[in-house]
């Protein structure tokens, strides 16, 4: 029988067949995609013809469709349903992947083709979009080490292929741990937990097979938890487990992981020339050097810990009024701030969560899209890979634009966090070709879904990378959507997040789940106002983990990756009651994969962009003006990677921005 992964999919809009795939065919496709990979990297390598943009640049360009679908399948079910057979597949699939991509960058005869067009460039007649792709592909080469000769390019080649297995194993340890605690709550457990916090847990409860509710380490979870607990003991039991992951001793443990991966970081950009793997990782990036990155990070450093420590007294005040003396400590900041907030701003959680229902943020979220850019969203009845997935084919003036895949709900199987990934990107070469678009979150199962505020910002947030791939416009794939810097990238995504506090779409879409009334325009206020309420403590600890990320990557390789966390924090005076938003042995975004190492500070780099963009709407016409909707998908959304970033944002809003943004944004400007 034909192996279902690697034929044409003949299925609407090409989506992959899931109900016809079992793990069973993933491995002897991978086999085959590899071979059918590697005939056409040779073609082009061996190739006696001379080299041009077209049979070197567009042949590599050529996507090998069969590789490409094993692998939008596997990665997209390893991420967001896994199961034992699909960590053995991952594990076993990672080195593999390594040495083909390895194989390519160190194929000489394949790079001394690329060198010759590259030298070439001023006298080709190309596009400026060409000429970029000719860019990146020639630097992506020598920065893999193509131009590396002996025993410096085998070492090359076993680094990359011990860094994919090392990742592969720190994510799958991750999820272990995840997946295994979880702490049982009694019916008394249960007291000053709103219904949607007991609903959850007892859905959790029944997920893992457990008597009762359970609290877990899934953040929509254990966070709502660790805000409205009274139980000290239980908070700290739950807190603890938290931020243990990755740390635990055992064969799950990431502490060593963690260092090996750095050591062989440094070790790569070395043999590359580099002094640090910060200078080589951010080389290709808007900020470009680790000074650059250090000043943004401190510029925001003051006064988001000044803003910390004085909330902290009051917390503090706040526990010592309920008859708890002593210091405030990290599993009790939420539970406190959470009261504070209902003083404060008379806004409660427990009161709010019902206006934010998931189906109506989705909602929201396309409305949003179709005024700003005149996307519809039309339900499609498909095979996904988990009965909780949904789909919906986008179109815009009757032409089919995308497919758009929500995975929403949190389950065992499923890594943590959310994520936006494209199972195919955009592209017009060499055929037109639509994205598929997923978007993966981690929101409580309940009926109906409730949406923390945070949750709902996740939503938007994600859909703002789905929108960069959705009305991506580009002619090559390399260049498509979010293939852009890293420090841009998260540009589109945190910009959208702003659309989700327009009073008017909350005035529409935040309706009651059981009356169906809208928000009321008292708590509609309440809300806004406290937009940056408890911002220290956010700033605090994403910022630390930023430094962390940072300093673990310039210069030597640190012994003990522990030892270094614990230097930095206190050398810049890590307040005691706040933690890292991701320490080390669960730090995903920097040791899961090369994405996000040395480039944490990405999200608060894009944010002082975010903050200047959406500025300029409401300098116009306010948040749906059509000429500045417009300029934003003609210079950002639309254009991928195929100009660099900084002129893109200049094209868009005419300037660079300052911090003076970000700071006023988050609410930490000086009085």
């Amino acid at each position: 029988m034909t192996n279902p992964l690697l034929p044409r999919w003949d299925t609407p809009f090409q989506i992959a067949p899931f109900g016809a795939i079992s793990d069973d065919d993933f491995s002897p496709a991978l086999d085959q995609a590899l071979v059918a990979h590697n005939a056409q990297i040779a073609a082009i390598a061996d190739s006696s013809e001379p080299p041009t943009f077209a049979n070197v640049i567009e042949a590599l360009e050529s996507p090998c469709r069969e590789l490409d679908q094993v692998l939008s399948v596997f990665f997209t079910v390893a991420g967001a349903d896994s199961n034992p057979k699909r960590e053995e597949l991952q594990r076993d699939f990672s080195p593999k992947l390594a040495a083909h991509s390895a194989a390519i960058t160190a194929n000489k005869a394949l790079f001394a083709r690329v060198a010759a067009v590259w030298d070439a460039r001023a006298d080709l007649n190309i596009t400026d979009e060409q000429q970029r792709v000719l860019m990146l592909t020639h630097r992506g080469f020598v920065r893999g080490g193509a131009a590396l000769t002996g025993a410096a390019d085998k070492r090359m080649q076993e680094i990359k292929g011990r860094l994919a297995t090392l990742g592969t194993s720190f994510t799958q340890n991750l999820l272990a741990d995840e997946r295994e605690w979880f702490m049982p709550l009694g019916e008394g457990d249960l007291e000053g937990l709103p219904d949607f916090a007991v609903a959850a847990a007892r859905a959790a409860g029944a997920e893992k097979g457990a008597d009762g509710p359970v609290v877990t380490l899934s953040r929509s979870i254990i966070t709502p938890f660790l805000q409205f607990s009274p139980r000290r003991d239980l908070r700290e039991t739950a807190f603890n487990a938290w931020v243990a992951r990755g740390e635990g001793g055992g064969e799950t443990d990431n502490r060593g992981i963690a260092t090996e991966i750095l050591s062989l970081r440094q070790e790569r950009a070395q043999l590359l020339g580099y002094n640090s793997f910060a200078d080589y990782k951010l080389e290709t990036e808007m900020a470009k050097t680790p000074d650059a990155v250090r000043g943004l990070l401190m510029d925001v450093w003051g006064p988001a810990k000044s803003q910390a420590e004085a909330d902290a007294e009051i917390l503090t005040e706040m526990m010592a009024s309920d008859g708890i003396n002593g210091d405030l400590e990290p599993w009790d900041w939420r539970y406190y701030a959470e009261k504070r907030r209902k003083v404060e701003h008379d806004l409660d959680e427990a009161e709010l969560k019902p206006y934010l229902q998931l189906d109506r943020m989705i909602e929201a979220s396309f409305t949003c899209a179709t005024r700003l850019f005149g996307l519809q969203f039309k339900p499609l009845d498909v095979d996904l890979y988990h009965p909780d997935c949904r789909a919906w084919e986008v179109t815009r003036d009757g032409k089919h634009i995308a497919v758009f895949i929500g995975d929403y709900f949190a389950r065992g199987s499923k890594r943590s966090g959310a994520w936006c990934s494209a199972m195919r990107s955009q592209a017009k070469f060499p055929e037109v070709q639509a994205p598929i678009v997923i978007n993966v979150c981690n929101f409580a199962k309940s009926d109906p879904a409730l949406l923390s505020w945070d949750d709902a910002r996740t939503l938007f947030h994600e859909f703002g990378h789905a929108l960069h791939q959705m009305l991506s416009n580009v002619t090559y794939e390399s260049i498509s959507g979010t293939s852009v810097a890293r420090d841009f990238v998260e540009l589109p995504s945190q910009l959208y997040e702003h659309w989700l506090e327009v009073p008017e779409v909350l005035a529409e879409f935040a309706t009651h789940a059981e009356t169906g009334a809208p928000m009321p325009q008292d708590m509609l206020d309440k809300v806004l106002g406290a937009a940056n309420f408890d911002m220290g403590f956010q700033t605090v600890e994403y910022v630390a983990s930023a430094l962390v990320d940072l300093a673990f990557h310039e210069g030597a390789a640190p012994a003990d990756v522990m030892a270094k966390q614990d230097e930095v924090l206190a050398g810049i005076g890590m307040p005691s009651a706040i933690t890292m938003r991701h320490a080390s042995p669960h730090f995903a975004h920097v040791f899961s994969g090369d994405g996000y190492s040395s480039g944490y500070y990405s999200y608060m780099w894009s944010e002082v962009m975010d903050a200047d963009a959406f500025a300029a709407f409401e300098e116009a016409g306010g948040a749906f003006d059509p000429e500045r909707a417009k300029a934003l998908e003609e210079t950002i959304l639309s254009t991928g990677g195929s100009q660099d970033p900084g002129e893109l944002y200049v094209s868009f809003r005419g300037r660079l921005p300052g911090v003076e943004a970000l700071l006023n944004g988050r609410g930490l400007a000086a009085k």
